[in-house]
C-alpha cells in the first residue's frame, strides 16, 4: 500500500509555505554580510527607506529583543561559553551570510531593490575558518569574552584507564580523520509567514519547521513573553534532515516585522542563502587510537576531537560533538575503556547544528575507519576482526555509560557479507582490473541511538461524527507520519484507517511536541499514541458499562465497539462519544534510548587515470526492532544512504581560508548525489525488538547517513591498497584520489616506501 499523503503530493495538492495565499502579504529580504569578519562602522538606511514600496528597514538597534538561545545542557570540564547571538549583527559580523538588516516592502523586487540601497561601512578583520587553527595561539579572536576561541572542553570516560591500556597494548592503530562540513539541502528552503493580531497581542508564524513547541518556547524567550502569545503552524514541509529544528534569526525578524507593521510578512530563503546561512553539519576533526591485545581483542579507544562550531552557537549546536557521539562511541564493539575529549572552537563560518544523525555519523566513522586500518596492519580479515569484537551479551553497559538492551551484531555481519556476495568479489575485482580500474570492498557496522528529547505527547479524540482524531507532536517533514501513525491507530482500534484523521504541527492543537529529531517518531510519539489509545479505550469501556447498565468486566471490545459478552447487546465508540467526551492525552517522559544497528558492505571502482570513484554495489543488513511499515523503513534507509554517499564522495562546504568566502555557495559547486550516482541498493532486515517502548521499535531515520560514509570510504581505501594509501579525506573526489595516487607513486619512485 502507498502512503496516504502521496495522492495529495502527486496531484500537486501539497501545501507548502510558498503555496499560501499572499495577495496582501508584505515581502522581506535579508541583507547579509559579505565579509567573514568585520567591524560595522556605520549603517545608512536613509536611501533604502525612501525606495518605492518600502515598509521597513530594520537593523539591530531597532530591535528590543533578547539573544537567540543555545539550549544544549553541557556539563563540560571547561564550561560552555555562550556569546550573545542577536537576530541582526551588533557591531561586528563574524561569518559570510550573517544577517545585518531586514527589509520589508510590498513586493519582493522592491524589498531587494531597497536592500541594495543600504549603505554599510565595514572594517575587515583577520579571519579563521579551521577549528584547530582557531584554538592555536595568536589566532584571530571572534569574541572578546571567549579567549582563545574555546567554546568548551568536554570529557567522557576514564582517561587514565585508556592511557594505561594503550601503554600495555600489543598493537595501537592511529588515524587523523576529518568529518567535513556539509549541509542538509532540503528541497524546500526555509520560509515563513508571520501575522499579528493587535487585539490579542498574539503572533501566528507559519513556518517550514518541525518540533514547533521548542521553537515557540525559544521565540517566547527572545521576546520575553509568555508562550501563549505565539502560535506556530507548519503546513507540508519539504524535507528537513535536522536543519529545520531550530530558531533562526529570520523567524524572530518575521514576527518582529509583522508586529511593527501590523501586516503579514513573508520571507523565503534563496538557495544561496540556505547554503551560506542555514545551519551546517559535521565539521569534526579527530585523532583516534584503538588499542588491541595480542589476540586481536579491542582494549581501549581514545578520541581527541575539535568541533568547528562556526561563529555562534545554534540552538543545540554543541550537542552534536559532545553528548551525541558519547552515546554510541565504540559502536557495536565490546571495548572496556573509552575516552572522548572534544574542544569546541569558534570560527568565521556559519553556525553548526544537528544534521541527520547528529554526532553518531562522526563517532561511527572514526571507529569503523580505525577497525579497518587495524585489520590491514594486523593482516586480519576486516569482517573477522569485527566479528571477534562485537558485543554478544545483552544488556551490555558501554564504557561511556549507555546500556545496549538488544541486538545480534555478529549475525548482522554474517548476513550482510552473504547479501553482498563477498565471495564473488575477487572475480569482480579481476573484471575491473581488466577494464583498467581499481576495485575495493568496504565493510562497516553501525550503532545508532534513537530518542532525541526524552518526552513526547499524543492526544486521541473520538468524535460522534465517526472520526477518530490523532493530535501528534512529532511533526513530519516528509517521512510518512500521516500513513504509519493513523494505520497504527486504526489497527489498535480495529477500525478502517479512513475514519482516522491525523493532525500535527500546530501548537494550538497539540499540547506537547518535540519533533521527530533523533529517529524518535515511533519510539516516542508512537509510544505516547499507544498510551493515549489505551486510555481512550478505558474511558470508553467505563462509559459503555454505564450506558448499557452492565458490569464493566462483562464487556469485550472489537472493531470499534463494546459488546456484552454472550449477548447481542453492544455500542460503538462513536455512539458513546455522542453522550460523553472520549478523549485522552498521554505523555511519555524519561524514555530510555534504543539502539538500531546493522552492517553494510560497499564496492567502488576507481579510474586509474582520473581518480574518479564510482559506487558500484551496496548492501546491508539492518535491525530496527519491529517494523510497522517495511516500505517506509526502506525509504528512510535509502534516503539516508544517499546522503551518506554524498558526504563520502561528493559533498563539502568549503571556505576560502584567506578571506572566509564560501566557495561552495551554489549547487554548481556543492555537489549533491543524483540517481545516476547510486547503484542498486540491497537492504535486508533482522528484528530484535526492544522492550523500551510498547511497539518494540528502535528507529530508522538516521541509520543510512551513519553507516554509508565509513562503508564507502573503507571501500575506497581498499581499492587504493596497492598504493599503500590508508586514508583519503572525505569527500573522495576524483581530484583527491588522483592526487593521492600521484603522491604514492612519487614516494615509491623516490624509495620512501
Amino acid at each position: 500500500m502507498g502512503r496516504l499523503e502521496d495522492f495529495r503530493f502527486l496531484t500537486g495538492q501539497g501545501r507548502f509555505v510558498d503555496d499560501l495565499p499572499r495577495s496582501s502579504v508584505a515581502e522581506a529580504v535579508v541583507l547579509r554580510s559579505p565579509h567573514a569578519h568585520a567591524v560595522i562602522r556605520s549603517i545608512d538606511t536613509q536611501a533604502a527607506r525612501t525606495k518605492p514600496g518600502v515598509l521597513a528597514v530594520l537593523v539591530e538597534s531597532d530591535l528590543d529583543l533578547r539573544p537567540i538561545p543555545c539550549i544544549t545542557p553541557l556539563d563540560a570540564v571547561e564550561p560552555l561559553q555562550v556569546p550573545e547571538r542577536p537576530a541582526l549583527a551588533r557591531g561586528r559580523v563574524r561569518y559570510v551570510g550573517e544577517p545585518v538588516a531586514f527589509v520589508v516592502a510590498e513586493t519582493f523586487s522592491e524589498a531587494l531593490d531597497a536592500a541594495e540601497a543600504v549603505e554599510i561601512d565595514y572594517e575587515p578583520l583577520p579571519i579563521v575558518t579551521d577549528g584547530a587553527a582557531a584554538l592555536a595561539a595568536g589566532s584571530p579572536q571572534l569574541w572578546d569574552r571567549v579567549p582563545g576561541n574555546l567554546a568548551f572542553r568536554f570529557e567522557r570516560g576514564d582517561r587514565a584507564a585508556v592511557e594505561a591500556a594503550i601503554a600495555q597494548a600489543a598493537h595501537v592503530t592511529t588515524l587523523d580523520l576529518m568529518n567535513q562540513r556539509v549541509m542538509a539541502s532540503p528541497l524546500e528552503t526555509r520560509a515563513g509567514v508571520a501575522e499579528y493580531d493587535a487585539e490579542t497581542g498574539r503572533s501566528l508564524l507559519t513556518v517550514t519547521a518541525q518540533g514547533l513547541h521548542p521553537i515557540r518556547s525559544q521565540l517566547a524567550d527572545v521576546f520575553g513573553e509568555p508562550v501563549d502569545n505565539f502560535h506556530l503552524v507548519a503546513a507540508d514541509v519539504g524535507g528537513g534532515f535536522g536543519s529545520k529544528n531550530y530558531l533562526y534569526p529570520e523567524w524572530v525578524l518575521l514576527v518582529w516585522a509583522a508586529r511593527r507593521l501590523r501586516r503579514s510578512v513573508h520571507w523565503s530563503a534563496q538557495r544561496s542563502e540556505e547554503t551560506a546561512a542555514g545551519a551546517h553539519g559535521r565539521d569534526f576533526r579527530a585523532t583516534a587510537r584503538l588499542a588491541l591485545d595480542g589476540s586481536g581483542n579491542f582494549c581501549a579507544l581514545d578520541v581527541r576531537a575539535v568541533a568547528n562550531l562556526g561563529a555562534a552557537l545554534s540552538t543545540s549546536g554543541p550537542h552534536s560533538s559532545t553528548l551525541a557521539p558519547a552515546t554510541v562511541l565504540g559502536g557495536v564493539y565490546a571495548i572496556p575503556a573509552i575516552y572522548l575529549e572534544t574542544r569546541g572552537a569558534f570560527t568565521n563560518c556559519a553556525p553548526i547544528d544537528a544534521y541527520r544523525g547528529a554526532g553518531k555519523p562522526e563517532a561511527n566513522y572514526l571507529v569503523e575507519r580505525l577497525v579497518d586500518k587495524a585489520a590491514r596492519e594486523l593482516g586480519t580479515d576486516p569482517a573477522d576482526l569485527r566479528r571477534q569484537n562485537v558485543i554478544r551479551d545483552y544488556p551490555y553497559r558501554k564504557a561511556l555509560g549507555e546500556t545496549v538492551d538488544t541486538g545480534d551484531f555478529a549475525a548482522n555481519i554474517d548476513e550482510a557479507v552473504r547479501l553482498a556476495d563477498r565471495e564473488g568479489f575477487a572475480r569482480r575485482r579481476a573484471d575491473s582490473e581488466q577494464a583498467g580500474k581499481l576495485r575495493g570492498l568496504g565493510i562497516a557496522c553501525f550503532l545508532e541511538t534513537s530518542r532525541g528529547p526524552d518526552r513526547e505527547g499524543a492526544e486521541v479524540r473520538i468524535g460522534a461524527d465517526g472520526i477518530i482524531e490523532l493530535r501528534m507532536g512529532t511533526d513530519s517533514t516528509g517521512q510518512g507520519h500521516e500513513t504509519v501513525l493513523p494505520r497504527l491507530a486504526a489497527e489498535r482500534f480495529g477500525v478502517p484507517v479512513e475514519v482516522v484523521r491525523y493532525r500535527q504541527a500546530d501548537t494550538r492543537l497539540t499540547r506537547v511536541g518535540e519533533g521527530h529529531g533523533g529517529a524518535r517518531t515511533l519510539h516516542m510519539g508512537g509510544a505516547a499514541l499507544c498510551r493515549a489509545i489505551d486510555a481512550v479505550l478505558d474511558q470508553g469501556r467505563k462509559e459503555a458499562a454505564r450506558l448499557m447498565q452492565v458490569d464493566i468486566h462483562d464487556l469485550d471490545y472489537a472493531e470499534g465497539a463494546f459488546a456484552v459478552r454472550g449477548t447481542e447487546q453492544g455500542i460503538t465508540l462513536f455512539a458513546i462519544a455522542a453522550d460523553a467526551d472520549i478523549d485522552a492525552f498521554a505523555l511519555v517522559e524519561d524514555a530510555e534510548i534504543t539502539f538500531p544497528s546493522g552492517c553494510h558492505v560497499a564496492e567502488v571502482e576507481i579510474d586509474r587515470e582520473t581518480g574518479e570513484v564510482t559506487l558500484a554495489r551496496y548492501a546491508g543488513i539492518d535491525d530496527y526492532g519491529r517494523r510497522l511499515d517495511t516500505q517506509l523503513t526502506l525509504g528512510q534507509v535509502m534516503g539516508g544512504l544517499a546522503q551518506g554517499a554524498g558526504q563520502a564522495l561528493q559533498e563539502a562546504i568549503v571556505y576560502d581560508p584567506g578571506t572566509g568566502q564560501i566557495l561552495s555557495g551554489s549547487l554548481m559547486d556543492y555537489t549533491l548525489p543524483r540517481a545516476a550516482d547510486l547503484p542498486e541498493i540491497k537492504i535486508g532486515f533482522r528484528e530484535t525488538p526492544t522492550g523500551r517502548n510498547p511497539l518494540g521499535v528502535k528507529g530508522a531515520g538516521q541509520a543510512g547517513a551513519i553507516a554509508a560514509p565509513a562503508t564507502i570510504m573503507n571501500a575506497v581505501v581498499d581499492a587504493l591498497s596497492p598504493f599503500g594509501i590508508d586514508d583519503v579525506p572525505m569527500p573522495a573526489t576524483g581530484a583527491k584520489v588522483w592526487e593521492a595516487m600521484k603522491r604514492a607513486k612519487a614516494a615509491a619512485g623516490s624509495g620512501r616506501r
